[in-house]
């Protein structure tokens, strides 16, 4: 087995690297998502859609420390 604290680092890694990430997408596209609802309100159901859109990496991560904590 490998050794524990180092599963325990790469876990927190792929959680921490994929929320970062994720929250500077979501902050882009939210930004852009608001100045289009501004110019036009029909646009709020894309605008939404594409700013939960960037959270799915974190899912991808959390699955990748779970995994990775199961083989522990």
């Amino acid at each position: 087995m490998a050794d524990a604290g180092m599963i325990a680092l790469s876990a927190g890694i792929a959680v921490g690297i994929t929320g970062m990430a994720s929250a500077w997408a979501e902050k882009e596209i939210g930004s852009a998502a608001i100045g289009a609802m501004a110019e036009n309100e029909k646009l709020f159901g894309k605008g939404l859609i594409l700013t939960v859109i960037p959270e799915t990496t974190v899912i991808f991560g959390m699955v990748v420390a779970i995994l990775l904590w199961l083989n522990m």
